[in-house]
């Protein structure tokens, strides 16, 4: 897309000030399952490694009141009225919660799809080969509303490489499903483990229909084995999503950009037992990646809100993102701003939400 033709076409609004139209946002890696939003404050217990933060999200989780439904549905009409037109949901499975949010999430979603986009990941959170009878579940849940195979971190976690590949390929051939994997694991390790990936990728000719969530290994440019690593990546055509959170690594965008590599943007959690943090805007998320990443001129404000529009349309296929032409568009965002890079700074929220050319409200989507 090119963002400066949004600007040339831009009227002006009924107050003679300025109206950016574009194309609505896509949310690339979120997890409403986990969300605490409309259900009153989560108070965090303190995490130094991956395994507790995992171990308090499964506290949060059971000990929840609301169900998985109300909750998943607070954040994602959240996510709409701020301009998300589509979303990749990471739903939990696994034994100590079975299937009930595969089913609570698409339940919200169904509650919201004509105005919402929905993929589910089937998410083995707490481990696919070393917790026994997800594998089975995760079989189960892609015909009881999950669309996509997820995985977590092969090695660190499950501690078996090809197998937890073999379970993750095997289920995604079989369903004839995408994959989506977390990797969290950092340097040669990490490295090692997308070379993996991408191999396996292409031997199972899934070119295009692999997407690694995180990838903190791609965020480090002194690790000699980056280069080779994107190259296969992007023969395999794999995407990264990236969330731009907190601590955690972020990409150097123009070195991935350089390797073919593409990248899309997402939220992750949002006030859950992972993180106070979130608004469930992506106008917010964008504002983040930007500052980040240390984005400066035009160009770099740009490519922040392509990642979090046009590229999450293109890795989900979302025709109604992909197909924008402009203010006459029947999807659309209409935002108080003069350009893209001045919306990426400014991060308005948007002065109106148009599906299917009407207008949505808090009262369309209750």
């Amino acid at each position: 897309m090119n963002t400066l033709s949004l600007q040339s076409e831009s009227p002006a609004r009924s107050t003679g000030g300025p109206l950016l139209a574009t194309p609505g946002f896509v949310d690339a890696h979120i997890h409403p399952d986990k969300t605490a939003w409309g259900s009153g404050w989560l108070s965090r217990q303190p995490a130094n490694d991956l395994a507790t933060l995992i171990r308090n999200d499964l506290q949060a989780q059971l000990a929840a009141g609301d169900s998985v439904e109300e909750r998943a549905f607070a954040l994602m009409r959240q996510a709409v009225l701020n301009g998300t037109m589509a979303m990749r949901a990471h739903v939990d499975v696994g034994s100590q919660i079975g299937l009930k949010n595969i089913h609570g999430v698409r339940a919200a979603a169904d509650r919201l799809s004509s105005v919402l986009d929905v993929q589910i990941v089937a998410f083995p959170q707490f481990g696919l080969l070393s917790n026994p009878g997800t594998v089975e579940l995760m079989e189960a849940s892609l015909g009881e509303g999950a669309d996509i195979v997820g995985g977590i971190d092969p090695e660190s976690l499950d501690g078996d490489v090809h197998g937890h590949l073999d379970a993750v390929f095997g289920l995604a051939g079989r369903h004839s499903r995408d994959v989506d994997i977390h990797l969290h694991d950092t340097g040669a390790a990490g490295l090692a483990q997308l070379r993996l990936i991408a191999q396996r990728t292409m031997a199972e000719g899934m070119q295009g229909q692999v997407t690694v969530g995180h990838a903190f290994a791609l965020c480090d440019s002194n690790q000699p084995e980056l280069g080779a690593t994107l190259d296969v990546m992007a023969e395999a055509g794999m995407w990264m999503a990236t969330c731009a959170l907190g601590a955690d690594p972020v990409p150097v965008l123009d070195v991935l950009e350089h390797h073919g590599v593409r990248v899309a943007l997402g939220s992750d959690g949002i006030r859950d037992a992972w993180s106070p943090f979130g608004t469930g805007s992506m106008v917010d998320r964008m504002h983040l990646l930007g500052y980040r990443t240390g984005a400066l001129t035009d160009s770099d404000l740009e490519r922040c809100f392509r990642l979090a529009t046009t590229s999450g349309a293109e890795l989900l296929d979302t025709p109604a993102i992909k197909e924008f032409t402009g203010t006459g568009s029947a999807d659309r965002l209409e935002f108080p701003a003069e350009s893209i890079p001045e919306l990426v700074v400014d991060r308005p929220s948007p002065l109106a939400v148009i599906r299917n050319g009407k207008a949505v409200t808090r009262e369309s989507v209750d």
